[in-house]
């Protein structure tokens, strides 16, 4: 739980930095800011879903994540908990909510291939290297990020530690089905997620991204069997 712990303080770190300067960044330069966050997710999401070698693994995770993410309303379920910061914490202007800040880091935070694949390297191995290379980048992105998305980021680094902890221990469970496939094909289907959510940010899309989650974790089953 040491990485989970650490990544989970630099979100928490990082986004009070961003929340102390928020007011000296105008709306305007704010909303590119926050543009220019998008497109960098939109990068990182293309060129790791490049890595996929089993394009029907990709499909078929994507599918079936998607089922079980509607029939368990997973998107709904994290949005009511967004709502319910909200109603506890207002915003202190009316850039964005807090439901809205809380969802988009918590996203941006948990779908990417670095959280995965280092809490499974913390988990079975113990090695922390990615982990901490992840806590350092995600500590720079939630100062600018929470600038422009406020005090909802902040909450996101409970999402950290519960989803990225929840996963290093349970590494050990799942070690004797992992290999360079699976995670390979893991790192895509997250990576496509990324994609998602960057055009969400951007304001083309409206996609319900947290009911996809779930398809981050379905090649472990189907590469078993494909």
């Amino acid at each position: 739980m040491i990485a989970a712990l650490v990544n989970s303080g630099a979100v928490f770190i990082g986004a009070i930095f961003g929340l102390i300067f928020k007011k000296a960044i105008p709306q305007k330069m704010g909303d590119t800011i926050m543009y220019g966050l998008a497109l960098c997710t939109l990068l990182i999401g293309i060129s790791g879903s490049l890595k996929g070698e089993h394009i029907i693994i990709e499909i078929i995770s994507i599918v079936i994540g998607a089922i079980l993410g509607e029939l368990i309303d997973l998107d709904g379920k994290i949005n009511t908990l967004g709502n319910k910061l909200q109603q506890k914490f207002k915003a202190d202007d009316n850039r964005t909510s807090v439901a809205e800040g809380f969802v988009t880091s918590t996203l941006l935070f948990c779908t990417g291939a670095m959280a995965i694949v280092g809490s499974l390297q913390a988990g079975i191995s113990g090695n922390y290297t990615t982990i901490f290379t992840k806590s350092t980048i995600d500590f720079v992105a939630v100062i600018v990020l929470s600038s422009t998305l406020g005090l909802g980021t902040i909450f996101s680094a409970i999402s950290v530690l519960v989803y990225q902890g929840g996963i290093t221990l349970f590494a050990a469970f799942i070690a004797p089905y992992l290999n360079t496939t699976v995670t390979t094909e893991m790192d895509c289907v997250g990576s496509l997620i990324m994609i998602g959510l960057a055009f969400n940010m951007l304001g083309i899309t409206k996609l319900k991204i947290s009911n996809y989650i779930i398809a981050v974790f379905v090649p472990v089953l189907l590469c078993r069997f494909l």
